[in-house]
Order: C-alpha cells, then structure tokens, then sequence
C-alpha cells in the first residue's frame, strides 16, 4: 500500500505534463494519422494507410482543422463544406494542402471523404485512438455522452512544420475555426 500513492503522484505529473496544448510558434509533435485510400498509387495501398505529420507538413504551408467527429451534424453541414468552398481561395493564398482530422478510423473518415465529396482537396486523416490529437494537447471527453475522447473543433496554419495561427473553439461553439477565419489569417 505504500507504493500506491507515489504511483498515484506520478500519474498526476504525467498527466499535467501531459496538459499542454500547441501554441503559436510550436513545431507540431512527431505523429502519424491514417487516411483511406480507394485507389491504388505508387506508395499507396488500398486501405489505412499512415501519414507522417512531418512529411504532410514539409515545405509547405498546411492547413489543418480537427473536429469531434464524422457525419456530426456541425462538422458535416458547415465545417468541412467551408473549406471544399474556400478550397481555391486558399490555394490561391499559397496554401500547399488542408487536411482534416477526426478521432475516427481511416475507414469512417473515406466513408465521410466520399460522402462529402472532398475528392483530395481536404485529405481526411484518421486518429482512431487519439494518439495526435493528444500530442497536439486537444482532445475533448466526451465520455459522459457515450463518445468517448475526442478531438476539440480547431484550426491551425502551419508553415513547414510551425504552427502560425491557432483557433481552439470553446465548447459547443462553431466561430473561430472555419475557413473563412483561416483565410483571414493568411
């Protein structure tokens, strides 16, 4: 019983460590996401296959925007639909990919890719265990609403790895992370 509550201590430390949340001029954390492929491609299986957040990232400008889950009737009606429609005005603004990720697996998130349409404008990148979204110190319990741990609704621009902008919603909301906001910011 006596090594208990130093057990108990040092999980209270990880967990406080483990609290913080990226910040503008962080380097996004090592991490890989999983996204659907229907097609075979050189390098490419059909299937999950993994995306290395620093390959997606290299070189270029990345938006990336992160929402609580497919198909949810926030994240399918607006948050998405608003980058496939600001698609051309961001890449006009020197935006190199967007990417959208979910605490769902790859299989869900190309289910959603193909019901909305995204056709690799918006890649939609899969963190079934919440690996990332935890890194990137954004996940959201949903546990009491039977949804388990999720990812907060964000967006970020990022520029070879270094995030520029952060939009972290508040609960429920649906104001700072959408498209219009990110090309404002750029």
């Amino acid at each position: 019983m006596t090594g208990f509550p130093a057990v108990t201590a040092g999980v209270a430390i990880l967990k406080q460590e483990h609290a913080m949340t990226i910040k503008m001029g962080d380097r996004l954390p090592e991490g890989t996401l999983q996204e659907y492929v229907e097609v075979e491609r050189e390098g490419c299986s059909v299937g999950p296959n993994p995306v290395p957040i620093a390959e997606l990232a290299r070189g270029k400008k990345l938006v990336l925007f992160g929402l609580p889950g497919a198909f949810t009737p926030t994240c399918s009606a607006k948050h998405v639909p608003g980058y496939l429609a600001a698609y051309d005005r961001l890449k006009a603004k020197g935006v190199g990919a967007i990417a959208c990720m979910s605490v769902n697996d790859a299989f869900v998130m190309g289910a959603w890719a193909r019901d909305l349409k995204t056709d690799g404008r918006v890649r939609m990148l899969g963190d079934g265990s919440a690996a990332y979204t935890k890194a990137l110190g954004l996940e959201l319990d949903l546990v009491a609403r039977g949804m388990g741990v999720r990812c907060q609704r964000f967006s970020m621009l990022v520029d070879d790895g270094v995030v520029k902008a952060l939009n972290v919603e508040a609960p429920g909301k649906f104001e700072v992370s959408d498209a219009e906001t990110m090309l404002k910011q750029l």
